[in-house]
């Protein structure tokens, strides 16, 4: 088999992962659309694996440990990013990218500062139950 099918197939395989990264709003999408851009990476660091180990007899295949390595960091990846993506679902109520711009509170108030009213202290809670 020729390199050129593999190299071919992963760079659309590539292609295809970048485009859901830039395109899609949902944070799910992109986080699948990484995992398609690393098995792309992974299908050519095998494909170039398997073409240098015909031109040297006595290899130590590389690319096919490198893959491992790969994979087992993507599984992580997804892991810990599931595990975000629940998180801010959970307190924003959306997994829209659009949505999630900012991390931290936006205000209430007329310049965005914060809420118009400020939340009693622990002090003025407990004068009021006095």
């Amino acid at each position: 088999m020729h390199l050129a099918y593999p190299a071919v197939l992963s760079a659309l395989l590539f292609c295809t992962g970048l485009y859901g990264v830039l395109a899609r709003r949902n944070v799910i999408l992109v986080l699948m659309s990484v995992e398609l851009m690393l098995n792309a990476v992974n299908l050519n660091l095998v494909a170039f694996d398997v073409w240098l180990s015909k031109a040297a007899r006595d290899t130590l295949h590389s690319g096919q440990a490198l893959t491992l390595f790969v994979i087992a960091v993507a599984a992580a990846e997804i892991g810990i990013g599931l595990a975000i993506v629940l998180a801010v679902y959970r307190n924003r109520g959306t997994s829209d990218i659009d949505k999630l711009r900012d991390t931290a509170e936006t205000g209430d108030g007329p310049d965005g500062e914060g809420p118009e009213t400020a939340a009693p202290t622990t002090a003025e809670k407990a004068e009021a139950t006095a």
